[in-house]
């Protein structure tokens, strides 16, 4: 079910990892960010479109994770966009013979065998460092950052008070990094990405996170403070005293203690 949170703003959220889908009303139809997760929360989406006489006209897909890059036929044939870096990514794993079977077996398998995939990934690339996305409606800002994937991008919708934060923010899910490789520094990101987000949040009166609950001007930078209070503990070898770890997280998302101590480990692992 649609849920407005800002004029012209809407979400519809799926119920496994409580993704937020945003819709964006223009005067000709929609921009649709993020929709997921299985046939049938994605034909929610479009059954609620159609009775509110809208139909999609873009869509944007903030980074290049499996949840975030997920369409359905009944959206149509509108360009869907994303950064340069996150459409690359998504051609890379397309190129690969048995891309379909690969993305499958990481589904989670509640929804193996319930999330769509035919039309999975494709992205239309924006320029390297576009500024805004490309539709006949209230302008919206990307802040592309390297924060938790490659090419990821929060948007901006200052007309409307609205951040779209992609896979950060959360009030469930810990940060999670971007992919430790010999040439990146992802908590040095992460903190980049969380300085970005900061420099517009006093523009902002709703945020609305890939995952969790939307919050409201008050939240936002507490949001920040601490996403960022997670990276430094990390930083320093500790898991995050956090209530989103260990006992104090939300029943069912008791895995992301699983993520905190691998993301130790494996930073460990590369001090040595």
């Amino acid at each position: 079910m649609l849920r407005q949170v800002a004029e012209g703003v809407l979400t519809h959220r799926s119920e496994l990892l409580e993704n937020n889908a945003v819709v964006v009303q223009g005067p000709t139809g929609v921009l649709l960010i993020d929709p997921g997760l299985t046939e049938a929360e994605m034909t929610c989406l479009a059954d609620d479109l159609r009775e509110l006489g809208q139909s999609v006209v873009a869509g944007f897909a903030t980074h290049p994770d499996w949840d975030h890059v997920l369409w359905h036929p009944e959206y149509g044939d509108a360009p869907r966009y994303g950064t340069a870096r996150c459409a690359a990514r998504m051609r890379e794993v397309r190129a690969a013979p048995d891309w379909k079977a690969h993305v499958a077996a990481g589904l989670p398998p509640e929804i193996a065998e319930e999330t769509p995939l035919d039309l999975y990934g494709l992205i239309t690339p924006l320029p390297a460092g576009a500024a805004r996305i490309p539709w006949n409606g209230p302008r919206v800002q990307i802040i592309e950052h390297p924060a938790h994937a490659p090419g990821h991008a929060a948007l901006l919708i200052a007309e409307r008070g609205v951040l779209v934060a992609g896979d950060m923010l959360s009030d469930v899910l810990v940060p999670n990094l971007d992919e430790l490789n010999d040439t990146n520094d992802p908590l040095g990101e992460y903190l980049t990405g969380l300085r970005l987000l900061e420099d517009v949040a006093g523009d902002v009166a709703v945020m609305v996170p890939g995952h969790g609950s939307v919050c409201g001007a008050d939240e936002i930078r507490a949001r920040i403070e601490q996403d960022r209070a997670y990276v430094l503990a990390v930083r320093a070898g500790r898991v995050p005293s956090d209530p989103r770890v260990g006992p104090t997280a939300k029943p069912g998302w008791e895995w992301t203690t699983d993520i905190s101590v691998d993301q130790v480990q494996r930073l460990a692992g590369r001090a040595e």
